[in-house]
């Protein structure tokens, strides 16, 4: 594992802050290495009789895990180069395209330390959603609600981790109905690629309760969704003909020139085609 300290922004920064969420410290879990990471890591650091630096190295990882091995850490959900190789297969693209997709455009985390998928939830698409099946959304708005219901995008009640399920499962409780739990279940990204539930049965799926227990499998299924996905939306071509910009634009929006998604997109692509 990478060593890591404040400042850092990586996979493994938000593994460490789902150890420490796990071990009952008041942290975000994000990939980024913050102050109240770094508090959390120099307590845990004097706690357990180890130097007191805030650098994440060998014997702090050792600790972590430790202190955590009930977590998740089974293999059999994680990607694995057949995957790639018959996704590259299935839509005839170059294996070098498919894992320069697979490494820009995933998320890199898709299961939590408990086994679940990873989810972002969305309350301003649970607006959409109760709406598109007739139900009035402004009928369950009050003030203890107001995280999960909301008519316009804000990342404010975003808390990322194993409580974004907790998110998850207010909206679905909200009221006895089906109509309500497929409508929250349809607001939240999942896994690998963050397919939002929405497009279930767009792009293939017999309903979003289909999506959702095939995306609790494996990184395999969250790649056969992301493959239905593009096929929907048009873009395997592109892939095909390498066109990274206009790939980056509709799969990412007009920010990906901020991010430099077609950039990175090449360079990957460069890198596994040597």
């Amino acid at each position: 594992m990478r060593t890591v300290k404040v400042g850092a922004k990586s996979p493994e920064v938000y593994y460490l802050n789902e150890l420490l969420a796990k071990l009952k410290y008041n942290v975000i879990v994000s990939d980024y290495f913050g102050t109240a990471t770094d508090k959390a890591i120099r307590d845990f650091q004097f706690k357990n009789n180890l130097v007191v630096d805030g650098v994440v190295g060998l014997k702090t990882w050792s600790s972590l895990l430790e202190k955590s091995k009930n977590g998740f850490s089974s293999n059999s959900k994680l990607l694995s180069e057949q995957d790639l190789i018959n996704f590259s297969n299935q839509f005839n693209l170059e294996l070098a395209v498919v894992k320069a997709v697979n490494e820009v455009e995933s998320n890199g985390k898709s299961f939590l330390i408990d086994g679940r998928p990873k989810i972002l939830f969305e309350g301003h698409i649970f607006w959409r959603e109760l709406e598109k099946r007739g139900i009035n959304p402004r009928s369950y708005m009050n003030s203890s609600n107001q995280d999960i219901l909301f008519e316009n995008y804000t990342k404010k009640y975003y808390v990322g981790g194993t409580a974004e399920y907790a998110r998850l499962e207010k909206a679905r409780n909200l009221a006895q109905d089906k109509k309500i739990i497929d409508s929250a279940n349809s607001s939240a990204s999942w896994g690998l690629f963050q397919i939002m539930g929405f497009n279930a049965v767009a792009i293939g799926y017999n309903s979003i309760d289909e999506f959702v227990e095939k995306m609790n499998q494996n990184e395999g299924e969250h790649l056969k969704a992301f493959g239905l996905f593009l096929e929907k939306n048009n873009l395997i071509t592109l892939l095909r003909n390498k066109n990274w910009a206009s790939f980056a634009l509709k799969y990412n929006g007009p920010a990906y020139k901020t991010n430099k998604y077609d950039e990175k997109l090449m360079k990957a692509y460069h890198k596994y085609s040597r």
